[in-house]
């Protein structure tokens, strides 16, 4: 456990799970700046090799009584077998990348890279064996899986929503869905990331600084149009950065940004932002061109994100895909993350953990803040959803509606759908579930009826 802490702290391995909420811990930050050789406030009462550990922190906060609360780390890394390896080396070591240690009911057996993965039950698993023999998983295109259902090629698959009518008449599959803790959003870029500070440093003169220029932006998207023409309704708006799951910490009162191409244009207008010829321009006379990032996933993106932009074309926005194409995957991320210059916006998304705090997202110290927004507001906010304060739960429901409006009207990321996750099973499988508290657990309870 202790190991754990050490990886993500590190500079060397350069992981982007490491923000300032875990400097709350005594001595995470002078290990973080190597400045100290281990992490002070990690304590072992009983020995390296006895079964409890002791975080001792600055301060105590709301949100710990979550999991994925970003204040503490919630797994393990072996030590034993990865001591040797050097901190910087750890990504690419054959340790990690080929022959990996599990503590699962199933354990890597064969990897053929960007095809298949074969696992087989692993012997030291704390419960026992397993009841399948080994679990095959195979990478399809979007394209096949469809007829890979009908067809019943593969026990467990995910349906592609925008193919539901094609397959939801299929024999001998169960239908299993949950509408996933996610979404997916438009970052608008207004800034960088300090790698010195550890820090996202905002630039007042950027393109996209003007908050009416974000908010038209928001309004000229049809986004509840688009899900129910594109997905058969399994996709739907998403008004607020804090879902509807988290219960009184949403803010129902938030309606987001809804299809308004009239108010988006009267904003430009009134914001300055004058035609010329076809396309606007900045209030300071100089041309106005919008440059969007979007990855490809289904066959149905790209259209998708055509839509938007001929809305924006609409109100007079001149917005162009990156390089005039859809992104793979991973230069997708490699851009956003390096805060590539030619990009203004970028469509991306989230999936969350039962702690409702958006800090590890979008705090001035979170590396995954790409729009790089740090407003003093947004911090005092983000300060105030976990200050000493919000163990009162009634003031920290309201921290909550007061950050969300707040995002509303800035509009640094503007959340747009989610979507119903749907898996096709095999009539003749038990124990699949999509349960949260059976997800750590579920493979060991899959079998044959």
């Amino acid at each position: 456990m202790e190991y754990s802490y050490e990886i993500m702290a590190s500079k060397a391995t350069k992981t982007e799970r490491y923000t300032s909420q875990f400097e709350f811990i005594k001595g995470m930050k002078a290990f973080h700046e190597g400045k100290a050789k281990t992490i002070s406030g990690i304590e072992m009462p009983d020995g390296e090799s006895g079964r409890k550990m002791v975080l001792h922190y600055s301060e105590l906060k709301p949100g710990m009584t979550n999991s994925g609360n970003g204040y503490f780390w919630e797994a393990a890394a072996p030590y034993h077998y990865l001591k040797d390896v050097p901190f910087s080396k750890l990504q690419s070591s054959d340790k990690i990348r080929k022959k990996p240690l599990y503590f699962g009911s199933y354990k890597l057996s064969k990897l053929v890279r960007g095809q298949s993965a074969t696992w087989t039950p692993n012997k030291y698993y704390w419960r026992g064996k397993p009841k399948l023999d080994k679990i095959v998983c195979q990478v399809v295109s979007t394209k096949s899986a469809t007829q890979a259902i009908k067809s019943h090629k593969f026990d467990v698959i995910d349906v592609i929503n925008i193919y539901w009518k094609d397959i939801k008449n299929t024999k001998k599959v169960n239908f299993v869905a949950k509408i996933p803790l996610a979404y997916d959003y438009l970052g608008i870029k207004v800034g960088k990331w300090d790698a010195k500070t550890n820090k996202n440093v905002m630039n007042k003169n950027s393109k996209m600084a003007n908050k009416s220029l974000r908010q038209a932006i928001g309004y000229a998207m049809n986004v509840k149009q688009v899900s129910k023409h594109y997905t058969n309704g399994l996709t739907f708006h998403v008004p607020t950065l804090i879902p509807a799951q988290f219960g009184d910490y949403y803010n129902k009162d938030i309606k987001g940004y809804n299809y308004d191409l009239k108010k988006a244009s009267q904003i430009l207008d009134k914001a300055g932002y004058k035609k010329k010829g076809k396309w606007r321009v900045q209030p300071n006379g100089k041309p106005l061109k919008i440059n969007l990032l979007a990855k490809s996933r289904t066959p149905m993106d790209e259209p998708i994100v055509q839509n938007y932009i001929q809305q924006w074309h609409k109100i007079g926005l001149d917005v162009e895909l990156v390089g005039n194409r859809m992104t793979e995957f991973n230069a997708f991320y490699d851009k956003v993350q390096h805060d590539a210059p030619e990009v203004d916006m970028f469509i991306a998304g989230w999936n969350l953990s039962s702690e409702p705090s958006p800090a590890a997202l979008y705090d001035v110290g979170a590396p995954s803040n790409y729009s790089r927004f740090a407003t003093p507001e947004n911090t005092k906010l983000m300060n105030s959803l976990d200050s000493q304060k919000s163990f009162n739960h009634k003031y920290r429901v309201e921290q909550f509606h007061k950050w969300q409006q707040y995002m509303f009207d800035e509009a640094y990321v503007i959340p747009l759908s989610n979507s119903y996750e749907i898996t096709s099973v095999n009539s003749a499988l038990t124990g699949y579930s999509k349960r949260p508290s059976q997800s750590n657990s579920l493979w060991y309870q899959v079998g044959y009826a």
